[in-house]
């Protein structure tokens, strides 16, 4: 690695952790260029000379505050139980994680990135290695994944190879199961619900759960 990437590597921590800081100071609302800019200790300019988007930066900052999800995930996968059972337990931790916090997962999911999303994931994990240090790496290629419908995917092929469920609905839950999350999501976001975020998780739970094991009474989506 030549000075400058060194130096590139720096800057974008500088400036990360600062938002990250912000995050978890004062919320969302009040990340502004200029309260970066300060807390890193640059001007307003110098961060334009390393992140073309304040959302950029926003995204990788949330990505701070993942590890702790990710962690849970990891031990939500035991090989003693079936891949499906995996993969709803994977949706049970993940829907516990987002509940409690859907302004994070609602940035680093689905808020809207202008750069391709899957570069700014392999970024932020070349630069921070040890997030991912103890993740199987059979699930690796995932988590450079934006889409939670193709994250998901690659428990439910190993399931189809498995036969745990046919191969021909392996789209049609993914997209399914995603679509009850993210419109459970969205209305703890917007406060349309009065679910507490573990009655939530519980209500989504058996939604998943009635696609996952009735996936052969939907129309297969391709």
């Amino acid at each position: 690695m030549d000075k400058k990437d060194v130096k590139r590597r720096r800057m974008w921590q500088y400036f990360i952790e600062a938002t990250a800081a912000i995050i978890e100071e004062e919320g969302y609302d009040h990340i502004t260029i200029r309260k970066i800019a300060d807390k890193a200790g640059y001007n307003s300019a110098t961060i334009y000379n390393y992140f073309s988007e304040l959302s950029h930066l926003t995204f990788f900052a949330s990505m701070r505050f993942l590890k702790p999800y990710t962690s849970a995930f990891i031990n939500t996968i035991e090989d003693n139980k079936s891949i499906i059972e995996q993969y709803l337990n994977g949706w049970e931790c993940f829907c516990e994680f987002s509940y409690q916090n859907p302004r994070l997962f609602h940035t680093i999911f689905l808020m809207n990135i202008r750069e391709e999303p899957k570069d700014l994931f392999k970024q932020y994990y070349d630069l921070y290695e040890a997030d991912i240090v103890e993740f199987p790496n059979s699930l690796k290629p995932a988590l450079y994944e934006r889409n939670v419908a193709i994250r998901g995917e690659s428990l439910l092929k190993a399931a189809a190879d498995k036969g745990e469920i046919p191969q021909s609905k392996v789209k049609t839950i993914s997209t399914m199961t995603t679509l009850i999350w993210q419109g459970m999501l969205t209305s703890i976001l917007n406060r349309q619900t009065s679910l507490t975020s573990n009655e939530a998780k519980q209500e989504t739970m058996i939604s998943i759960r009635n696609v996952v094991y009735h996936a052969h009474l939907f129309e297969t989506i391709t």
